[in-house]
């Protein structure tokens, strides 16, 4: 796989709705309904008339039910002012669940707590529960604010929905509660009475790094009276982001300290395996998890869906699946025409217009009122807007909603019948999150995955147990990566200087660091009395050193050639792949060309255009061994993690037909080599164990890369991350281990801790990626098992049946004392000799 490459930000414009009343349709069955008084159609029974027909019904790989479930009922806590649960009760709730009241007895108790259960268990009644309370409290105090609460989204949008249902949970309490917005949209003039008198006050990280802590002076009197830390979905900040966000919580802290607060930190998250330790690791701080989910659900109904064979061929001649999101189309319409109210999520912003678009031109044909009745979601939309798609939905206007996993956070989507995913997500935590926005009000749900072309998605429609009976992920994020922690050194070192007790709080890197930021004179140590303090020496901001959501460079800025118009950027490490000479970029709705990339005044020059295709970056890759920091032995093979140097080049793209992903063409690029220090992970094979493995010399190649390709594509049902947060290389003979090698690094400068979690959890990786291939009904090898969209030496060569010959004989060989983390585990050709390593 590709050098990482992440897509470009883009956005998509609201299309207006225009939705006509629906009288026909049918939600499914409630479980509270007494059998025989007019009940709706069950999951079941949804799902039969959606595998009418042989051709569809042998799509169906798997279909798991799952029972419903009874709540369980506690009380609150005494300690909650009786306002506090009088206001609850007028918004019709009279008792908490038990998994509400435990996580309010950790918060009230002062201890840090991380309550991870399911998508509408009532996680944020759960955490404002002891928030409003203890605001009540404070604003007792004679400045009305002795007591004060932040809370953190990832997106501005849930931020700001959240604020609207506080208002109105709390609207009986009168001034007691007093919340805000603060983030980029917040006008100056509000600013400053956010400050001076907000008590409960909403923003971001990126606020919280940019635009809160650089300012703290002014928000002395806040952060004094910091009693809570709300983080709310807190398994988003993962990877490179979330060590960010790590660091950022630190520096919170340690002004919290310095103003004499020490506030209690209370998160949400989805289901995620271990959420006290990833929880821990993202705030620096002990914390307590309630993971029992006493909150009612209804029957779920669970089908896995492979769409067929097209008779297109894609490179060397591979079969091609029809894509999921034309499978999702059509299973949208058919549910629309049932009356079943449903949404469907796909990946990117386009994919959810095209969605819409195929099942309103079909839904069309049946009825003229009907395509006014689906509708696609996407980023980026007005409060008002998404408040009108939410009534439409809940009305039953709209009976279905292609979206983007937008939908996840900031919408109050409830009552949906049901729920198609075309292709999965990425992480367990996210499918069963977008699937339980089914179901929601203790109704029956039917959740549909349907797979895309790839690795992943075929193992997991084909190996259930890896989704059902396996627990979610954890949580992976790195905190002690020296590329991250720098630079919020020295935005520390501006805040307040740094002394030597402070670099305990950054982690074991911390005290290696700063000598190293001094020679580059990014901090200056001053000493006086025997202490030493580092400060920060320039006149610009600490805090711009790094974008907490990028990966480091100068961002590529997206110029409309005719206007001049600056239409966003691009991170500098995604610019290559992103906005190449002649990629399609979209943004907000529209599509453009890219006519030149300016790499020397970082400028990508784009125009309007309509292309009936996507464009996809393919590279060249080279890896060198800097340290080798744990291996062990399989057998006399020899599992590796360490440092790694990754030399990448963006050497051409391929053009692909929009609905049918058929390649068009592939087209020449002219860029130059960009160098990465990262983490990796690789493995290494003997001659004696190919000879046991029958590969010949002239199926090394092929078979090396195989795996390789495949061990990336299963790679993110280990670990949470995107394959495009990882890429790989594999060599008949690398020069630093002498032997064949195949690696799998991070994508990020310094690690993002993929790598280090396919260390822990290797044999059961390598296993599910033999599985993965020789479970693939193709005969020689396809995009669903052993070819990459992204190899730049065009798949060639790959050998399918020598892999699966040498990912066995690896195996048989593995240590049992290879480490193991059990948190969110899965489970011929012509032959060809290449004259280079080959990657994905």
């Amino acid at each position: 796989m590709a050098f990482n490459h992440l897509p470009a930000g883009v956005h998509d414009a609201f299309s207006p709705l225009s939705v006509t009343p629906v009288t026909h349709s049918l939600p499914m069955a409630d479980i509270q309904l007494p059998h025989g008084a007019g009940l709706r159609p069950s999951p079941r029974s949804v799902l039969d008339r959606l595998a009418a027909g042989a051709d569809r019904a042998a799509r169906i790989t798997h279909t798991e039910h799952l029972p419903p479930r009874a709540g369980r009922h506690a009380d609150w806590p005494t300690e909650i002012r009786k306002e506090v649960t009088e206001a609850i009760g007028r918004a019709g709730i009279g008792q908490p669940w038990e998994h509400q009241a435990r996580t309010v007895e950790h918060a009230l108790r002062g201890e840090s707590v991380v309550v991870a259960t399911g998508t509408a268990s009532g996680k944020s009644l759960a955490y404002l529960t002891p928030v409003l309370s203890s605001l009540l409290d404070g604003s007792e105090a004679p400045n009305g604010r002795g007591t004060t609460a932040l809370y953190l989204a990832p997106t501005k949008a849930l931020a700001a929905d959240q604020r609207r249902a506080v208002s109105e949970l709390a609207a009986p309490l009168g001034s007691g509660v007093r919340p805000a917005v603060y983030d980029g949209d917040t006008p100056v003039e509000e600013r400053e009475w956010v400050r001076q008198y907000a008590n409960y006050v909403l923003t971001n990280p990126d606020m919280l790094h940019r635009g809160i802590l650089p300012a703290h002076p002014r928000w002395s009197s806040f952060l004094r009276a910091l009693r809570y830390i709300v983080i709310d979905e807190c398994h988003t900040y993962r990877g490179v982001f979330g060590s960010h966000v790590a660091h950022v919580l630190r520096r919170l802290r340690r002004l919290c300290a310095r103003y004499g607060s020490d506030p209690v930190f209370v998160l949400a998250s989805a289901t995620s395996a271990d959420p006290a330790q990833a929880a821990t690791r993202l705030t620096g701080v002990p914390v307590a998890e309630v993971t029992d989910d006493a909150s009612p659900r209804g029957e779920v109904v669970f089908a896995l869906w492979e769409p067929p064979l097209t008779e297109l061929h894609g490179e060397q001649g591979a079969p091609v699946r029809r894509t999921a999101t034309a499978e999702a189309a059509d299973l949208l319409t058919d549910l629309a025409v049932q009356g079943v109210r449903s949404v469907a999520f796909v990946r990117s912003r386009r994919g959810a217009e095209l969605m819409a678009l195929i099942a309103q031109e079909r839904l069309a044909a049946v009825d003229r009122s009907l395509p006014a009745r689906v509708a696609a979601y996407r980023g980026g939309y007005l409060p008002a807007e998404r408040r009108a798609l939410e009534r439409a939905l809940h009305s039953g206007e709209l009976l279905g909603l292609a979206a983007t996993t937008a939908l996840e956070l900031g919408v109050d989507v409830s009552g949906l019948d049901a729920v198609l995913l075309a292709g999965y997500p990425g992480t367990r935590a996210s499918l069963w999150q977008q699937a339980g926005r089914a179901g929601r009000s203790g109704q029956g749900a039917l959740a549909v995955l349907v797979a895309r072309d790839d690795p992943l998605d075929t193992y997991l429609v084909h190996h259930p147990d890896a989704l059902f009976r396996r627990p979610v992920e954890s949580t992976v994020l790195d905190p002690d990566n020296p590329y991250v922690l720098a630079p919020h050194l020295c935005a520390a070192a501006a805040e307040l200087p740094l002394t030597e007790a402070d670099l305990a709080l950054f982690g074991p890197e911390a005290p290696d660091l700063v000598p190293q930021l001094e020679q580059r004179k990014l901090l200056r140590r001053r000493t006086s009395g025997g202490n030493t303090a580092w400060h920060w020496p320039r006149r610009e901001r600490a805090a711009d050193l790094t974008d907490i959501r990028g990966a480091g460079g100068t961002p590529v800025q997206v110029v409309e050639a005719a206007t001049g118009r600056l239409l966003g950027t691009v991170d500098a490490s995604a610019a290559h792949s992103a906005v190449h000479d002649g990629a399609v970029h979209l943004h907000q709705g529209r599509t453009y060309l890219v006519k030149s990339l300016d790499l020397e005044d970082s400028v990508a020059l784009v125009e309007e255009a309509n292309p009936p295709y996507s464009t996809t970056a393919r590279d060249t890759t080279a890896i060198s061994v800097l340290e080798t920091t744990t291996e062990i032995p399989w057998g006399d093979s020899r599992l590796c993690f360490g440092s790694v140097e990754v030399t990448n080049q963006v050497v051409s793209f391929l053009r692909r037909k929009l609905i049918t992903g058929e390649v068009l063409g592939e087209s020449k690029l002219d860029l130059p080599p960009r160098t990465l220090r990262t983490r990796a992970v690789w493995w290494t094979v003997t001659e004696d164990q190919l000879d046991t493995a029958r590969v010949a010399p002239e199926q090394l190649g092929g078979a090396l890369h195989a795996a390789e390709h495949a061990s990336i594509g299963i790679l993110p049902l280990f670990a949470t991350c995107d394959r495009w947060d990882i890429g790989g290389v594999s060599v008949p003979l690398h020069p630093d281990t002498l032997l064949p090698t195949v690696f799998v690094y991070d994508g990020h400068p310094g690690g993002a801790g993929f790598a280090e979690r396919a260390f822990h959890t290797a044999q059961r990786w390598l296993r599910a990626t033999r599985e993965a291939i020789a479970s693939c009904e193709c005969d020689a090898g396809c995009p669903s098992c052993i070819q990459s969209p992204k190899c730049g030496n065009g798949n060639e060569p790959l050998n399918k049946r020598a892999a699966v010959r040498l990912l066995t004989t690896l195996l048989s060989d593995a240590s049992p004392e290879t480490p193991a983390g059990a948190e969110g585990e899965g489970l011929g050709t012509e032959d060809q000799t290449p004259d280079a390593p080959t990657r994905e």
